[in-house]
């Protein structure tokens, strides 16, 4: 349950601080005075690849948390889907992730 917590916390400290940056950007746009529309695009179309790069510590926090909920998820699911087959252990290939790989001979 923990988990969650950290991974609820990091995505809304995370969208935040990304939203935070755009605003602060649109601000100074707005004092120079360029129109609020003006500013606000520019501020998104800048704000956000920045934001990719100054909050690079929480985007990696982000990803790993929604990374192993959903390798938790993919696990419950084999377990249900073993438990709906009457099964009592989930089968091997079924667990183990898909490999994107294609190779022919």
């Amino acid at each position: 349950m923990s988990e969650r917590h950290h991974l609820a916390r990091d995505l809304t400290l995370y969208l935040l601080a990304r939203f935070g940056l755009i605003a602060v950007v649109a601000a100074i746009l707005v004092l120079l005075k360029v129109p609020l529309l003006v500013a606000l695009a520019v501020g998104i179309v800048v704000g956000l690849p920045i934001g990719l790069l100054v909050f690079r510590k929480l985007n990696v926090r982000v990803t790993a948390g929604l990374a192993a909920r959903n390798e938790r998820r993919a696990r419950e699911r084999a377990k249900l889907r073993a438990q709906l087959r009457g099964e009592e252990e989930p089968a091997a290939e079924e667990t183990e992730p898909v490999s994107q790989s294609s190779e022919q001979e």
